[in-house]
C-alpha cells in the first residue's frame, strides 16, 4: 500500500525542516522495509496521526493488532524506545519492538480514536495524572536521556533569539527564563518523566483503561511534567470569563493530587507556556502564540 503521511505530520516537518526533509523522502521505502521485516499485515495509515511520525495501524502474523511507528531522527525515537523498555508497560503503551530498528518502534495497539480528551473537564484531568504519576519512576543508572537543564537550555536560547524580533513578548520571556534559573537552582527530584504530556497523549486500553503514548522523555523534576497538562484545552480556558482564575485553581489542585510543590508548578507552567508562544510565533502560528501568552500572563 502506500504511505502517505498525513497532512498534519507535513505541517509539523515543514515548520522545522523549512528546507526539506530526506527522511520524508525516503519514508515510503522505510515503511515498505519494516512491515516486510516483521511480516506485518497493514490496515491505514492513522489520520490525522502523529505530529512527527508516521502511525500505521498493522496485525502482526498471528493476527494481534499493533501499532508501526516511524519518526525521523529528531523526534529521538531511540530515547521514546528507551522510556517505554524501561516502563515496561507500567502507565504506558508496551513496547513490541523486536527486532529493534533505529527510527521504527512496534507497539502494543491502543484506541487511537478515545483520549481521556474526550471525557468532561474534571474527569479528564483526574485521570490523565493518575496516568501521569505512574510513569515518574527512577531512571535507569547511567542512562542517556537529556535532561530539563539540557532542554529547557536550548528553548531559552530560542526564546531569547525569537523575543529581540517581537519586542511585546520581551517581558514575558524575561519572566519564564527567570523563573527557569530559579528551579534549577534546587530541584526537589530526578525522575523519568514523558516530556511532553497532555490529555492527546493519554489513550483507552485493554490492558488498563488508559495508557500514555508519544512521549519525549527527559529526566528531571515532576512539576516540569505536568506543566504541560496545567495548559490542556488552552483555548477553552481563554474563552471563559473566569479563565484565569480556573487555571488558578488548576495548579492548586493538580499540584495537591500529584505532591507536587505548588510554586514551583506555576513557575514552571509559566516557563513550558512562553516557551510554546514564542516557538508558535517563530514558525508563523500567530493564532496559537497569542492564546498560549495570553495564559502564560495569567500565571
Amino acid at each position: 500500500m502506500a504511505f502517505e503521511p498525513p497532512q498534519r505530520l507535513l505541517r509539523t516537518l515543514g515548520e522545522t525542516a523549512p528546507d526539506g526533509d530526506d527522511w520524508l523522502e525516503k519514508l515510503p521505502e522505510a515503511a515498505q522495509q519494516a512491515v516486510a521485516l516483521r511480516e506485518l499485515t497493514v490496515e491505514r495509515v492513522q489520520v490525522p496521526g502523529g505530529r512527527s511520525s508516521l502511525v500505521v495501524l498493522v496485525r502482526r502474523p498471528g493476527g494481534t493488532p499493533a501499532v508501526l511507528k516511524l519518526a525521523p531522527p529528531r523526534a529521538r525515537p531511540e530515547s521514546e524506545r528507551g522510556a517505554l523498555a524501561h516502563w515496561g508497560g507500567t502507565g504506558a503503551v508496551q513496547l513490541l519492538d523486536e527486532p529493534a530498528v533505529e527510527g521504527v518502534l512496534l507497539l502494543e495497539r491502543l484506541n487511537p480514536d478515545v483520549s481521556v480528551r474526550s471525557l468532561p473537564e474534571a474527569k479528564a484531568l483526574l485521570e490523565a495524572a493518575g496516568t501521569l504519576r505512574r510513569l515518574w519512576v527512577e531512571p535507569p543508572a547511567a542512562h542517556s536521556f537529556e535532561t530539563v537543564a539540557e532542554r529547557t537550555g536550548r528553548q531559552a536560547e530560542a526564546m531569547r533569539a525569537t523575543a529581540s524580533g517581537f519586542g511585546d513578548v520581551a517581558a514575558l520571556v524575561d519572566a519564564a527564563l527567570a523563573a527557569r534559573e530559579s528551579l534549577l537552582a534546587a530541584p526537589p527530584e530526578q525522575r523519568l518523566l514523558h516530556g511532553t504530556f497532555r490529555q492527546s497523549k493519554v489513550l483507552a486500553a485493554e490492558r488498563m483503561p488508559w495508557l500514555a503514548v508519544g512521549p519525549d522523555p527527559v529526566v528531571g523534576e515532576c512539576a516540569f511534567d505536568l506543566a504541560r497538562l496545567v495548559r490542556d484545552r488552552v483555548e477553552d480556558l481563554i474563552a471563559s470569563p473566569s479563565g484565569a482564575s480556573i487555571t488558578r485553581r488548576r495548579v492548586k489542585r493538580l499540584a495537591e493530587s500529584l505532591d507536587v510543590d505548588q510554586e514551583r508548578l506555576r513557575r514552571w507552567t509559566l516557563f513550558r507556556a512562553v516557551e510554546s508562544g514564542v516557538r508558535a510565533l517563530r514558525v508563523g502560528r500567530s493564532k496559537d502564540a497569542e492564546l498560549l501568552l495570553e495564559f502564560a500572563g495569567w500565571l
